[in-house]
């Protein structure tokens, strides 16, 4: 349960800081961006699995680039499901969708529970 609240709470961080630098992404207040996070959490879990798999065989041929189309088709998705929550046009949730993923990698990092000793 820790490790989704963890996850939960980078999601949001990330997510508020990729509405104050992209343009084109709004959010109406902190409670909205909660919700957004958990929605896009749930997308990414659920629903994004199928659109890799599906797309497979156009991934490879592609060397990978496909996924950051389908990251951007997530995030733009997540914005129709939340109230408050809008993108302008896909390729504003396709460059908040890869600010997003650098985002919360980075916050991966320093908020991990590994121990390396």
């Amino acid at each position: 349960m820790a490790k989704f609240l963890i996850k939960w709470v980078i999601y949001t961080l990330s997510l508020f800081a990729v509405s104050h630098i992209v343009a084109g992404i709004t959010i109406a207040n902190w409670e909205t961006t909660i919700v957004a996070a958990l929605v896009l959490g749930l997308i990414n879990t659920f629903i994004r699995p199928f659109f890799i798999i599906f797309t497979l065989p156009l991934n490879v041929l592609s060397m990978g680039i496909l996924t950051l189309f389908i990251n951007g088709f997530m995030f733009y998705m997540a914005a129709h499901f939340v109230k408050g929550f809008s993108v302008a046009g896909f390729w504003n949730a396709f460059w908040a969708a890869i600010l997003f993923s650098i985002i919360t990698s980075v916050l991966n990092v320093f908020f991990s529970r590994k121990n390396y000793y």
